[in-house]
């Protein structure tokens, strides 16, 4: 098939399941894609098992989609930009401390305590996994995706500070997680021997050069909207913004998620309020916010494609189900001893920390990062443990978490 043919059939898969999902279902709408290309992918193993159907043309059509490329050096910018688009500058400003230490301690405390973990189980159940592969998937399963749980919490109605940490850590740990996943990735796949100094130099050079950039070409972007007024041309030079940002971050080796964030930042707060008229935010925001749904759709709906072609075991799938304790385990403490300490000094709604917990989602990035992996042994274990992760992340802790909230809320 052609790439025009794939786009077509998952732009069509994805409109006939948004169609059951609002009339029938009526779930969230990523977590309803999601589910319905579960089951439909559940269908076509079955009924191949079964000689009723030729699973290889489905299987040839999934695979051909190289979702991590996609969703890496793709879709994550687009989406990442989307959301800092409405992030409120003095609004984040005023949380600043907890995101800033949430977003990268955090991640790094997770990192550590689920890799650790990990290995520790895949011992126990006799499965190997070094522990520097353990660490790589405790880097990728520790940012956490803010797509479904922003929209519940927008439902629900919880206090701006708290939905600004929880949309603010969302945002800038999934840029950290992937900055930690490469090095760990480099060092896991080097010939030569580990050196701190040159793992925190790629860090820095990675983290800080993204943002700079991002700043940079946010910033000559909105010099460019506010010499005119023209909505489609400024729509346009928006897009060529995190298309064009996202290769010159890549060419530059720094990172292009905290580059998108950065320029996001800038283009939602200095160029709507200073280099836009009304009629151009109005078409901007309905402009990225139908982007932004359609992207997520897709990429939310491919995760439940990916099951056909992931290859599980009965040893690795009691493996990812024990994993999940450590993976939530990990996260209560990566977010207790961060707010533990900070609420010395600043406020947290009562239940911030179970909140945090259970809303911690994880989604496509962590599958896009484990099938970033070269293809080892290790890649296929840490590639279902992730995956089992994220499908009980998604329709476990997504589905449950409204009632969650509402019950810490009362």
């Amino acid at each position: 098939m052609t790439i025009f043919q794939i786009i077509g059939v998952l732009l069509g898969f994805a409109a006939i399941g948004g169609y059951i999902n609002h009339k029938f279902l009526k779930l969230p709408a990523t977590i309803g894609h999601m589910a319905i290309a579960l089951v439909f992918s559940l269908i076509v193993i079955g009924t191949g098992k079964m000689g009723w159907f030729d699973v290889d043309l489905v299987r040839d059509i999934v695979a051909r989609i190289d979702f991590s490329d996609v969703v890496l050096h793709g879709m994550l910018s687009f989406l990442l930009f989307a959301g800092a688009l409405h992030i409120n500058l003095d609004d984040l400003k005023s949380v600043r401390t907890p995101v800033a230490i949430l977003a990268t301690a955090g991640v790094v405390i997770a990192t550590f305590i689920i890799g650790t973990l990990t290995w520790w189980i895949a011992g126990l159940v006799g499965v190997k996994l070094p522990y520097l592969y353990a660490l790589l998937f405790g880097a990728l399963i520790s940012p956490t995706d803010p797509i479904a749980v922003l929209s519940i919490l927008k439902q629900v109605g919880v206090s701006k500070r708290l939905y600004m940490k929880i949309g603010g850590e969302s945002l800038f740990n999934d840029g950290v997680g992937v900055v930690i996943f490469l090095s760990i990735l480099g060092l896991a796949t080097a010939s030569e021997d580990f050196v701190p100094g040159d793992f925190a130099l790629s860090f820095l050079h990675e983290a800080v050069g993204g943002l700079f950039l991002g700043i940079a070409l946010g910033w000559a972007t909105y010099r460019l909207l506010k010499s005119i007024d023209d909505y489609k041309t400024e729509a346009l030079l928006t897009l060529g913004l995190v298309a064009g940002g996202t290769v010159l971050a890549e060419h530059l080796h720094v990172s292009a998620p905290l580059c998108m964030v950065a320029a996001g930042l800038i283009i939602g707060n200095q160029a709507r309020s200073h280099g836009m008229s009304q009629r151009t935010r109005e078409n901007l925001d309905v402009f990225w916010e139908m982007l932004d749904d359609v992207l997520n759709n897709i990429l939310f709906m491919l995760i439940g494609l990916e099951m056909i072609i992931i290859l599980f075991t009965g040893q690795t799938v009691m493996l990812g189900i024990l994993v999940i304790g450590a993976v939530l385990s990990g996260r209560f403490i990566s977010v207790a001893v961060p707010v533990t300490l900070i609420r010395f000094n600043q406020e947290f709604e009562r239940g911030s920390i179970r909140l945090l917990t259970w809303g911690g989602l994880r989604g496509g990035l962590s599958i896009a990062m484990a099938l970033s992996i070269p293809e080892s042994e290790e890649k296929a274990t840490i590639l279902t443990l992730t995956y089992i992760v994220v499908l009980f992340s998604i329709l476990v802790q997504g589905l449950t978490f409204k009632s969650v909230l509402r019950r810490l809320m009362a």
